[in-house]
């Protein structure tokens, strides 16, 4: 099981990207009452996260779902519901443990070791569904404000012990002098281009030895430790900008981390499931700065 599901869920990112296709570059839609830009959802209304959020939107946008919702089979029953007939369903996986035995051959010592497994199990998008309650069929009210969205992303960016420095024409995270450094905001297309590019940098600071300290072994521009920073911070990106309402921003440089990606994922099936996992905790860990900010702002 653990070699097919990171085989399947390599292979399909990998073809999409040689399509020239990001699988996490689409994941909002505007019918749907649970938000025109979000994460997608159990059927309790939680967040899935890290791989899982990337298998899911590139299953919605493949198969036009707008709904990001997802149920699984038990569940839509138990709720007196039924899955149509014929619908095929999509994988989400987690992690897993066993625990194995070894005993020393030498001295008859034994001892317990966890070894990791990933484990498998189908969902299904409500609009698959039938008979489940309304709200789970919802169509969207108007919009979100757009200033209010604004508003929220610069609160959120705000919230973090960042130095971030305008001026220049270059986005860019300085490792060794621990500041980030962005194009002034009239220089972008329009707020949520600014933004959306600030997510991809932020998450960039988190690697520092003071905060999530990664570190893929980067030496150079374009090696495989570089692919798989710029890969988690194209992916905590996306994953904030989910969070935050706003449109993700295809970079300038687009065509060629496309080809270190590929690289990185056709040498290593578990890349991917690493790189979210890591885009995962960069997310998480801007979330938890939020909290002192909310706790002073009710004080």
């Amino acid at each position: 099981m653990k070699a097919d599901v990171y085989t399947r869920i390599t292979s399909k990112i990998v073809a999409d990207l040689e399509h020239g296709v990001r699988p996490w570059m689409k994941p909002w839609n505007a019918e749907h009452a649970a938000g025109r830009i979000t994460r997608p959802l159990r059927f309790n209304g939680q967040p899935y996260a890290g791989i899982n959020v990337l298998m899911l939107w590139a299953a919605a946008e493949e198969r036009g779902f707008a709904a990001p919702i997802w149920i699984t089979y038990r569940q839509a029953k138990e709720l007196g519901a039924h899955v149509r007939k014929g619908e095929k369903g999509e994988l989400v996986v987690y992690a897993n443990t066993i625990t194995r035995t070894e005993t020393d051959a030498d001295t008859g010592e034994e001892t317990e070791q966890a070894i990791p497994f990933m484990k498998g199990y189908t969902v299904f998008n409500v609009e698959q569904v039938e008979g489940l309650p309304a709200h789970y069929y919802a169509v969207a009210e108007p919009r979100i404000d757009p200033v209010e969205r604004i508003e929220g992303a610069e609160t959120f960016f705000a919230a973090a012990p960042a130095d971030i420095r305008h001026g220049g024409n270059r986005a860019y995270y300085a490792a060794a002098a621990d500041h980030v450094q962005m194009p002034p905001f009239v220089a972008f297309r329009d707020a949520e281009s600014y933004y959306a590019t600030l997510a991809h940098e932020m998450t960039h600071w988190t690697r520092h030895p003071s905060r999530l300290d990664r570190d893929f072994g980067r030496k150079r521009w374009g090696d495989e430790g570089y692919a798989m920073e710029e890969l988690v911070a194209e992916l905590g990106a996306a994953f904030l900008s989910a969070d935050l309402h706003l449109t993700p921003e295809i970079r300038g440089d687009h065509s060629a981390y496309i080809a270190s990606w590929l690289e990185v994922l056709k040498n290593d099936k578990r890349a991917i499931f690493s790189a979210a996992a890591h885009a995962q905790k960069a997310a998480d860990f801007l979330h938890r700065l939020q909290i002192p900010q909310r706790e002073a702002d009710a004080a």
